[in-house]
């Protein structure tokens, strides 16, 4: 997960690139991005910067990228695409395995997700979000949310329903912030924070599972 990939159709490009000739000088420029994001800063992708880095044109890169906020917003659906995708994977997972304790395989994977994507802390530790890429930082969350919501349903602990999809919306929302904070006290991620979170939703999602036993 080390190279800075996207889904044009989440991305906000001035153009798609069609031929595959475009599609790859657009995954090197967003590659080039990436290395300036994690080595110099958000502030440092202008696309005078992210030009020379890629070793392309400014006006090659205008056709795709005209300013720092369309990379950033390609960046960042690039990091989705990715963590989603995990995520996916996850769930399948679960209906393949039988997980003894899924909120530390949950957060483990999450916590190993902010440890590979160097990008994406850069990133969402700097102060240049878009309202665009906020935006789609909260749609995100819902489809990590989902996530959750269809590995619970894999190991058979909840039924589905509208009260399932709120609680694991609250757990991932719970869960992203831990582990922002742990990998802001620590770029490996502090062990203590991310064990706190383990209990923390350990305990919530013991007690959002027995609503269901209940019945």
């Amino acid at each position: 997960m080390d190279q800075a990939e996207t889904d044009p159709g989440r991305t906000p490009l001035r153009r798609t690139p069609r031929q595959a000739r475009s599609r790859a000088r657009l995954a090197l420029v967003l590659r080039a991005a990436e290395r300036v994001l994690v080595d110099e800063g958000v502030e440092a992708l202008t696309t005078t910067r992210v030009a020379a880095e890629a070793k392309v044109s400014v006006g090659s890169l205008y056709q795709y990228l005209p300013d720092r906020g369309a990379i950033i917003d390609a960046l960042a659906a690039g990091y989705f695409t990715r963590l989603e995708a995990a995520m996916d994977e996850l769930a399948r997972a679960a209906a393949a395995e039988r997980w003894e304790d899924p909120v530390g395989v949950l957060v483990d994977a999450f916590a190993g997700n902010y440890r590979s994507e160097h990008g994406f802390r850069a990133l969402w530790f700097g102060s240049g979000l878009t309202e665009r890429t906020r935006a789609a930082d909260r749609e995100h969350k819902r489809r990590m949310a989902d996530g959750v919501r269809r590995v619970l349903l894999a190991l058979d602990a909840a039924d589905d329903d509208e009260a399932l999809a709120r609680a694991c919306h609250a757990a991932t929302l719970a869960a992203d912030a831990l582990a922002q904070e742990a990998f802001r006290r620590d770029p490996g991620g502090d062990g203590a924070v991310l064990d706190e979170a383990k209990v923390m939703l350990r305990g919530y999602l013991t007690a959002v599972t027995s609503r269901y036993r209940g019945r």
